[in-house]
């Protein structure tokens, strides 16, 4: 399977789910492009068995606490297209940190949590088409951060996915398009730190 490597990152990053997006990278940026009709969701109102959606995701394996962060633009074109941070377990236990084009036409900041069935949680509104997005391993929780200037930070959520912090998971970028043709994100200014985040609401 082809690999993608990002120099500010200490391992690769592997295709996961379903085919269909794009990607490239010149060593620092990333750039996906989702497939058509592309999203990665369970549906909490849906009737037991109905299959979930998944699509496309880029990640690496982390064992122990990290940082990840990057800025994150998107090409939004149609509603729910976007961005996202995404920390993936299985199939039915997953993360998501998104900028993601809302109903009213806004670029947001949006989480999804997901063990078993998605929860789905709209945090602010963002001016233009740019956000800092950052998601923490700390302890056995993940905190969620974003920021305008990827200096000062402003928490979303804490949250678990029930995976002890000497078990590994994967983390990396996804673009969803859940209703339109396809969604074009770039992850550029990415960091990554093995550092334990030591306190989610200081803003650092």
């Amino acid at each position: 399977m082809e690999s993608v490597s990002v120099s500010s990152l200490p391992f690769e990053l592997t295709a996961g789910g379903p085919a269909g997006a794009r990607w490239s990278t010149d060593g620092t940026t990333v750039e996906m492009v989702s497939a058509e009709k592309s999203d990665l969701f369970i549906d909490p109102t849906a009737a037991p068995g109905q299959a979930s959606a998944d699509l496309t995701r880029l990640t690496g394996a982390v064992t122990g606490p990290f940082q990840l962060s990057a800025r994150v633009t998107v090409d939004f074109k149609n509603r729910f297209d976007a961005g996202v941070l995404v920390v993936w377990v299985n199939e039915t236990t997953w993360l998501k940190l998104c900028f993601e084009f809302s109903p009213g036409g806004r670029g947001s900041v949006v989480s999804v949590v997901t063990r078993s069935v998605s929860d789905d949680a709209n945090s602010w509104d963002v001016v233009g088409e740019t956000v800092y997005l950052r998601v923490s391993r700390m302890r056995h929780a993940f905190a969620l951060h974003s920021s305008a200037d990827g200096r000062t930070w402003q928490l979303v959520r804490v949250c678990t996915l029930g995976v002890p912090i000497d078990e590994p998971v994967e983390v990396g970028f996804l673009a969803q398009s859940p209703n339109g043709a396809g969604c074009r994100a770039i992850f550029d200014d990415v960091t990554f730190t093995a550092l334990e985040l030591s306190d989610t609401r200081d803003g650092s």
